[in-house]
């Protein structure tokens, strides 16, 4: 996928709850650089792997999704698979992770699990609001409806090297700061 937004749900008037069946299939958004989806259900295995730009919002993946992944965030609604964010050196992804389970299921050789931040919940907040007005997701309008007790149960998936490279980047732009204020002076 590059750029644009695709939105994938079944059809209205199908009888079966989206979010316990998988809606797209293995490789989906294999490579993607950019753009923003929203899969209304699972999606198959290896999910966003080698993404380097996409923002995407599904409510389950099986596994080896988000497998070197270098750039993008994805918001995970429902269960992951096994080996979850393997090579994974860049991006973000964010996991409901109500059972506990993301833990034993993330391949964390270089990714770390996290609590979320302010600034990571505003983002994903953002994200399901998009989630549930493209797609009309149950698991995303209970997810906002219960937000103070939901947004508890998310887990942060964040690539070790990625991080250092952000602080460092942070880091330089407040010295850069401080050297042009004792420049001026």
């Amino acid at each position: 996928m590059s750029g644009g937004k695709l939105i994938v749900h079944p059809d209205r008037e199908a009888t079966f709850k989206p979010e316990d069946n998988i809606i797209i299939g293995n490789v989906a958004f294999y490579g993607a650089t950019s753009g923003e989806a929203y899969i209304r259900g699972q999606a198959g295995e290896r999910f966003c792997v080698r993404n380097s730009g996409v923002t995407a919002v599904v409510e389950g993946v099986g596994d080896h999704a988000c497998e070197y992944m270098t750039g993008g965030r994805v918001v995970v609604l429902g269960k992951t698979g096994r080996n979850f964010a393997a090579g994974m050196s860049g991006g973000i992804a964010y996991v409901f992770d109500p059972d506990k389970s993301l833990d034993r299921l993330c391949n964390k050789d270089m990714v770390e699990l996290e609590v979320l931040s302010d600034e990571d919940r505003g983002e994903v907040k953002a994200m399901i609001m998009k989630h549930f007005k493209n797609t009309g997701s149950d698991p995303a309008e209970w997810v906002l409806e219960n937000w103070d007790t939901a947004i508890e149960l998310f887990v942060k998936v964040m690539p070790k090297d990625y991080k250092a490279a952000l602080l460092k980047r942070k880091a330089g732009k407040s010295h850069a700061g401080v050297k042009a204020a004792v420049a001026v002076k």
